[in-house]
């Protein structure tokens, strides 16, 4: 093909990208579902603009440079301080949970598609990937628990690498049979191990450049972001030179070192990187989209159907409820993430080239199953798992609320780690850049800025917090954030901190939550004398303890219909009724708008505000 003609398709992809990422931002829906369908439509199988025959052998090339860019991206934003909220269930999900799902695809295929074990094995490991290049485009739109976010980033960078070693290995394993099986773990630990060792060096030889090295000519942000692009590019490159598909674990190392060490312009660099990682997604998912063939996936039949079920609606929850098992994922974060397992370009690209070998080799059906397997699950998980993705959020209730804490003080802090360990999504604002700074390291998102100020509340997403709490020693400013975040906002729950007791009045007045230091600190005096094991338990043991409160949307004929659907090692302690607290056994009839409180083990008050969540109203501030 001409240069004319390259370039011609080269546009074309980019300008489908971009009406694909504005459909995307305008409807709120993952950007993968417009740019699989714009590859398709304008592929061979569709109005044949895009050919990616035309790039000959550099597409598989171009496919991996692009690959390693986005596993870096993906890598460089995923921060320490995130992968605790989930760190044992990110862990399983990408060791053990790779293992059962590998397996499980493995059978799953063998039994409904009729191929080879050989075959079935290679399927099973190229579709282990859940990947970065789909579920960042979810996540960019649809919001999700701090712990659920962390889980499925890390499982997509974990996965992704796995799957593209694993993936080779089995190939030369079981197809082409230039290894032993004494072979196949060596194989695969030396190119994770190669991989992680080269972006290592490459991650620290960027932070030296970029820390030690002093640019005096006005372009120090400039510079910087060269050096973190020049870092995927080239810890990708020397690991595949050492040894084959070892370079998408080095990007996935340096990308996460960088990522959490103290280096300059990272703001501007995290900007770079995404713009740069949003074009080649937008170019990778287009071209390989064009790769499809319809009749590979006519060929696979009912079978084909059979196996799409069992990856998505079997194999998947099995993977995901197996390893996060004794984990701290209630029912419905684990049923999300099981939901939630789109498979994208790892698999897509190395099954291809894989194709294209057996093609070669003189096994047509072997290649055919391949692709048609794969390029089915990507194309079933991304349409009806990326586009049902919000719907799913919303009806198991993984959307956190957004709070705004106005103040970063001892007060302030406590009450983020709180919501924090929730998975609520929180922004600390402050005035004091000290203040800030720490909450920043502790993994907060914050702003530096004077909380009266509207456009430093519009900042922090005031638009759509579900609460405000003003928490400084001020109660001047403390007011005046209550007073700004119920007239300019709307705020459904706004609480205040009432540091001079002679102010409540003036909270009282403006019918807000309000809570006075010395009437707070009297009250803890009061329970603990009046209440000293109870009061030692939501102390001492806060961590195994939990209090939940149920807003009640409908009338239930007695409290004892409520007790029964409750699970062992918890109860329900207190009715509130308009503003009165009634006993729960002289409660004969729990009315709509009633307020139960729940106390008791951690996983029981969990489990038991899921069983009775079919009471709320939808809208209720009570939903965790």
């Amino acid at each position: 093909m001409s240069d004319g003609g390259l370039l011609l398709i080269v546009v074309t992809i980019f300008a489908l990208g971009i009406a694909s990422q504005l459909l995307a931002d305008k409807y709120k829906i993952p950007s993968i579902i417009f740019l699989l369908t714009a590859g398709v439509l304008a592929g061979p199988e569709g109005l044949n603009i895009i050919n990616p025959d035309a790039f000959g052998a550099g597409l598989q090339l171009i496919v991996g440079l692009a690959v390693a860019v986005i596993v870096f991206e993906g890598a460089f934003h995923l921060k320490i301080s995130k992968l605790r909220a989930a760190q044992s269930e990110a862990l399983m999900l990408g060791t053990v949970g790779a293992v059962i799902s590998g397996v499980l695809t493995a059978v799953a295929a063998f039994y409904t598609l009729s191929v080879s074990w050989e075959v079935a094995f290679l399927i099973g490991a190229l579709l282990i990937a859940t990947g970065p290049t789909v579920i960042k485009p979810i996540l960019e739109v649809v919001p999700v628990r701090k712990r659920v976010e962390a889980a499925l980033e890390t499982e997509g960078i974990v996965n992704d690498v796995s799957a593209a070693i694993l993936a080779l290995v089995v190939y030369e394993f079981v197809v082409i049979e230039t290894h032993g099986f004494s072979s196949i773990l060596t194989q695969f630990v030396t190119r994770w191990g190669s991989g992680i060792f080269i972006g290592i060096i490459t991650a620290a030889a960027a932070w030296y450049l970029l820390t030690q090295v002093e640019i005096e000519n006005g372009k120090a942000a400039q510079d910087a972001r060269i050096i973190v692009l020049g870092a995927a590019l080239v810890s990708y490159g020397m690991a595949e030179l050492v040894i084959t598909e070892a370079g998408i674990a080095a990007v996935a190392a340096a990308g996460l070192i960088l990522g959490n060490l103290d280096i300059p312009h990272k703001k501007e660099i995290k900007e770079f990187e995404d713009a740069i990682s949003v074009l080649v997604l937008t170019f990778v998912f287009i071209a390989l989209a064009a790769l499809l063939s319809f009749d590979d996936l006519v060929a696979l039949g009912v079978g084909g159907l059979l196996f799409v079920l069992a990856v998505t609606l079997v194999i998947r929850p099995i993977t995901v409820f197996v390893s996060t098992y004794g984990g701290s994922f209630s029912t419905r974060e684990k049923a999300y993430i099981s939901l939630v397992g789109p498979r994208g370009i790892i698999p897509a690209s190395v099954a291809t080239l894989f194709a294209l070998e057996l093609q070669g080799m003189g096994r047509p059906d072997a290649a055919a199953a391949i692709v048609g397997s794969v390029f089915l699950i990507i194309l079933a998980t991304s349409f009806v798992e990326g586009g049902l993705a919000r719907i799913l959020a919303q009806k198991l209730d993984v959307i956190p609320m957004h709070t705004i804490i106005v103040g970063a003080g001892e007060a302030g802090m406590e009450l983020a780690q709180k919501l924090d360990e929730r998975g609520e999504n929180v922004v600390i604002v402050d005035e004091k850049r000290e203040e800030v700074e720490k909450a920043r390291r502790e993994g907060f998102n914050t702003i530096c800025g004077d909380g009266r100020d509207l456009d430093i509340l519009e900042d922090a997403g005031a638009k759509k917090a579900k609460i405000v709490a003003a928490t400084t020693h001020d109660d001047d400013v403390n007011i005046v954030v209550s007073q700004m975040a119920k007239s300019k906002f709307d705020i459904d729950k706004i609480i205040a901190r009432v540091n001079e007791p002679e102010n409540k009045t003036a909270f009282k007045d403006l019918n807000v939550n309000y809570i006075t230091s010395p009437e707070a600190i009297a009250d803890a005096f009061e329970n603990i004398i009046e209440n000293p094991a109870l009061w030692r338990q939501l102390t001492e043991h806060r961590d195994k303890i939990e209090v939940a409160e149920i807003e009640m949307d409908e009338d239930v004929s007695g409290i004892d219909k409520i007790e029964k659907q409750l699970p062992d090692g918890c109860l329900i302690n207190l009715v509130t009724r308009d503003y009165e607290a009634l006993d729960p056994q002289n409660v004969n009839k729990i009315r709509k708008g009633d307020i139960l409180t729940i106390i008791g083990r951690r996983d029981a008050v969990e489990e038991a505000e899921e069983r009775l969540d079919k009471y709320r109203p939808s809208d209720s501030l009570f939903k965790q």
